[in-house]
């Protein structure tokens, strides 16, 4: 069955940076859709960011504000998100997503089949 495989996250103080690992085997390929999400414990998974396999362009949340990046390799069939600037607010368990009904609705956890193991992200003040 195919998976999304998700490494990264862990620690880090308010103003450090963290990189999220997702390996998208499968599901790696020109022109599918793949986001990140976020949610923390007891409230809704937001989307944090939306992209396209094999484009640059990139929809982040508002409250991304310029802070995080996404990145994709295609040698190894990985997506990345790069955060900085983070704070205690981006704490969080995130996961990678793939296989969305409708990428006009890609912020909606609804709208995505498939999803990372997730990885918790700690920020401390």
């Amino acid at each position: 069955q195919a998976q999304l495989v998700q490494s990264g996250g862990g620690s880090v103080q308010a103003g450090g940076s963290l990189r999220l690992s997702c390996e998208a085997r499968e599901y790696y390929k020109n022109g599918r859709w793949m986001a990140w999400f976020r949610q923390v414990s007891g409230k809704e998974r937001e989307g944090v960011a939306g992209f396209v396999i094999g484009y640059h362009g990139v929809y982040f949340a508002d409250f991304v504000k310029g802070r995080f990046s996404v990145s994709q390799d295609n040698a190894q069939n990985m997506v990345y998100l790069q955060m900085d600037g983070l704070s205690p607010e981006d704490t969080a368990m995130y996961y990678c997503a793939a296989d969305v009904d409708n990428p006009k609705e890609w912020e909606l956890p609804q709208s995505w089949r498939k999803w990372g193991q997730g990885t918790q992200v700690t920020v401390s003040s």
